[in-house]
């Protein structure tokens, strides 16, 4: 999954657009990636850098990133030193996975500098790098000190020295004699490895289906036969001039459960029918398909970590507190046996006297009338022991009612919890998530002290919005209180409203007209709400669906909680395809 050099090399030929192009905005959303808007002739382009161990890489992207209130020192630094300058080189050494960026900024006396942006795209290695024109390190998005690493620190102060260099064949200038040399001298490795030892700048998927083209079983290099060797050669030899030509086709590998694993500039057919794929028109298209979603979760996990944090303790304690309740009713059951007790003693208060530890007495209750040995209080008169198993007897049936009672709101308040916690996990801004808190806060789970100051100030977005392909608007709840307020509040009585059948997850309305509504647009609505849900990557989700009018809102239920009659249930399989179509412009 690692963005290798070739595919980097398209990446750097693709960005060539930005050349001459200003940059206009720097953003960093989130601690290991930056984002650079530039001012073209064509237009307006983002740039995305990310550094992140599993996602490290450099291109365009459309996507539409939160950034966070107050920026970062390190994206300060970049704007000081970036800010108006003009792009006026890409390099790259081979296909190693290293870019170089060189701008011609203004420095504080307005003086024409150039500033060199080294992105390194090395897996946990990844890093961001700022040189001043002497190539000495201005600082980095990840300073390596001399405790990490003897060999190459990262420092400011520093002069810049690119990483260790293996010495591998070029796959745009290989020739037969080069490449048999090559898998001559990894003779005893498996084809596909040789082959990335081989050739430089290739990912592992690559190389399997270069071993692909030439064996059907994964043999040793030193197996290769000389016709295996040609197709090899001719394969590598192809895949060179379409990149050269710009006829590359991009290729991204999924899961049967629609799970993003890989992708390539070529196709890759090794897995047959156990992946599906998409395909591209670009290399900055794939990555930003592929990355995207992924990054979202990434970058919202990162910011509410607290918030995921506070809600696993929560729902630990309640799950703790709601165990001991349990538990507690569960020494009620035998309540019964104490009113028979005081019975019994009543019945027999003759038959022994204060100072008895126990006494013996017939079960007239059960069937032949057993003997049953009764425990005493020494200090008590038998009257007084009567009365003892009475009060007990009421205070276990007392308590039964309660912890009853308890361990039902109990239970609530754990769905409340999983519901909150679901609506995190989908959260994609930060104003998600200062919604949340605020719903949390209201709920008497968080303290003012931790709402940040932005939070306190959110502003209410509106639900979101979709259009069925036969044009009914359909509305879906970002929170709790908002599927609350959608539904008991800003819907009609005949519209339609769906959600998934036991399982945490938003409220949906279709908005009727006041007619009926087709049923191609229920079951459009009814794989939005599985998507949004906690069923998201579930083969089949039932989805529950009733008119508004028969759904009704207990008093005092948490936010988000509704009871409803009338329905009928529909299984989908969630389609982010379908969901991303029918998204309202």
């Amino acid at each position: 999954m690692a963005l290798d050099g070739v595919f980097l090399g398209i990446v750097k030929n693709e960005i060539s657009v930005l050349l001459d192009g200003r940059v206009d905005k720097i953003h960093q959303p989130s601690r290991e990636e930056i984002l650079i808007t530039f001012r073209t002739r064509e237009g307006g382009y983002k740039l995305l850098i990310n550094t992140s161990a599993g996602g490290a890489r450099v291109h365009v992207t459309r996507a539409q990133i939160d950034n966070p209130r107050v920026p970062p020192m390190f994206c300060m630094l970049m704007r000081k030193l970036l800010s108006s300058g003009k792009l006026i080189s890409i390099r790259q050494d081979g296909q190693e996975r290293i870019l170089m960026l060189d701008f011609d900024s203004s420095n504080e006396m307005g003086d024409i500098v150039r500033i060199t942006l080294v992105i390194e795209i090395m897996g946990r290695h990844s890093n961001l790098i700022i040189l001043d024109n002497e190539g000495k390190i201005i600082d980095a998005i990840k300073r390596v000190g001399q405790d990490m690493s003897s060999v190459r620190p990262v420092l400011p102060g520093m002069i810049y020295e690119a990483p260790p260099k293996d010495k591998r064949l070029s796959l745009f200038s290989l020739t037969r004699q080069e490449l048999r040399a090559a898998l001559d001298e990894n003779s005893h490795a498996e084809l596909s490895k040789a082959i990335l030892r081989s050739i430089e700048g290739l990912s592992p998927v690559f190389a399997r289906e270069c071993a692909l083209k030439c064996t059907h079983d994964e043999i040793a290099a030193g197996e290769l036969t000389d016709e295996g060797f040609e197709k090899l050669y001719l394969f590598l030899s192809m895949q060179a001039q379409l990149i050269e030509k710009g006829e590359n086709k991009f290729t991204v590998l999924l899961s049967q459960d629609g799970l993003l694993k890989d992708f390539c500039f070529a196709d890759i057919n090794q897995y047959g029918s156990l992946m599906e794929k998409k395909y591209f028109s670009s290399a900055c298209e794939t990555l930003d398909h592929f990355f995207t979603q992924r990054d979202i979760t990434a970058r919202m996990k990162q910011r509410a970590s607290d918030l995921y944090k506070f809600l696993q303790n929560t729902r630990d304690r309640i799950n703790r507190r709601t165990a001991n309740q349990r538990q507690e009713l569960l020494e009620c059951a035998d309540r019964d046996k104490l009113k028979i007790y005081g019975d019994l003693l009543m019945a027999n208060l003759y038959n022994f006297k204060k100072g008895d530890s126990f006494v013996n007495a017939q079960n007239y209750y059960e069937e032949g009338s057993p003997e049953v040995r009764i425990k005493l209080d020494v200090r008590l008169t038998p009257s007084q022991n009567a009365q003892r198993y009475y009060n007990e007897y009421r205070k276990a049936d007392t308590a039964e009612k309660k912890l009853t009672k308890l361990i039902e709101q109990g239970e609530q308040e754990l769905l409340y919890i999983d519901s909150v916690f679901d609506n995190l996990t989908r959260a994609q801004s930060e104003t998600d998530i200062d919604e949340l808190r605020i719903e949390l806060h209201e709920q008497g789970y968080l303290r003012s002290a931790r709402l940040s100051k932005g939070a306190k100030n959110v502003k209410t977005q509106p639900p979101m919005k979709f259009l069925s392909s036969d044009g009914y608007e359909i509305r879906v709840g970002r929170n709790n209180k908002q599927n609350d307020r959608l539904t008991c509040k800003d819907s009609e009585k005949l519209d339609i409203w769906l959600h998934v059948k036991e399982i945490t997850g938003s409220h949906v309305i279709i908005s009727a007209k006041g007619g009926d509504v087709p049923d191609d647009t229920i079951m459009q609505a009814a794989q939005i709400a599985a998507y949004y849900s906690s069923a998201r990557s579930s083969a089949q989700v039932p989805v529950d669906y009733t008119l508004v009018k028969f759904v009704k809102k207990p008093n005092g239920a948490k936010p988000g909680m509704v009871i409803f009659t009338n329905n009928r249930t529909l299984y989908v399989k969630p389609d982010e395809e379908l969901v991303n179509s029918l998204k309202a412009k």
